[in-house]
């Protein structure tokens, strides 16, 4: 008989390899991190019930949610677009469940979908990250288009995810988040990593806060 183990681990359980990858004895060029324990949760407003729904976010986050692409930070959970009346709440995972209290907030309001096993968080961040990206994503990063706040719902490298910026890194360079399905997590993160290696990677996870 199989074994089987219920333990949960990490979608880059083994595609992350933490520590210095590619071009040894430069500046790193590119910072590359899994964000774990997130919570996310997609809200989908119901129809006629938009205004509503954002009155309610407002209540309980202390901000609308965005009504175009972007993203909107509060000061205990993140609120991305994802589409026409909808956004997902990201937010660091909590013992007493970020969920109940979203359901809570938007009761016959909006259709609630809990995505925090299903979905993978990747930052990229350093002085060469968009120069990275670019080798495989269409998207217009620069600063003039895709400035801090911007979100955008695309496929990279045919992979279907929400992307937006966040605060800048302690370096002063962009951060990009990434949120994949856990099921093409592995092979972004290749992805990424193999276009990163001229310029010096330095990989990681980290806790979200």
């Amino acid at each position: 008989m199989a074994d089987f183990s219920w333990n949960t681990q990490s979608a880059l359980e083994k595609a992350l390899v933490p520590g210095r990858h590619g071009v040894a004895g430069t500046q790193v060029g590119v910072t590359l991190e899994e964000v774990r324990d997130i919570s996310l949760v997609q809200v989908m407003a119901r129809r006629g019930r938009a205004a509503e729904t954002a009155k309610a976010a407002k209540k309980l986050f202390g901000i609308e949610p965005p009504r175009a692409p972007g993203a909107a930070v509060a000061r205990n959970a993140t609120l991305i677009w994802s589409g026409p009346d909808q956004f997902i709440v990201f937010s660091a995972r909590q013992a007493d469940g970020q969920f109940a209290k979203v359901s809570k907030a938007f009761a016959g309001i909006a259709s609630l979908s809990d995505q925090s096993d299903g979905r993978c968080l990747i930052r990229i961040g350093g002085p060469r990250a968009r120069q990275a990206l670019a080798k495989f994503c269409s998207l217009d990063l620069d600063d003039k288009a895709f400035p801090l706040g911007a979100a955008a719902t695309t496929s990279i490298d045919h992979t279907a995810m929400n992307i937006w910026r966040g605060a800048d890194g302690l370096d002063g360079h962009p951060v990009l988040n990434m949120l994949v399905f856990t099921s093409f997590a592995d092979s972004l993160w290749h992805t990424i990593l193999d276009s990163s290696l001229e310029y010096g990677v330095q990989a990681s996870s980290a806790h979200a806060a």
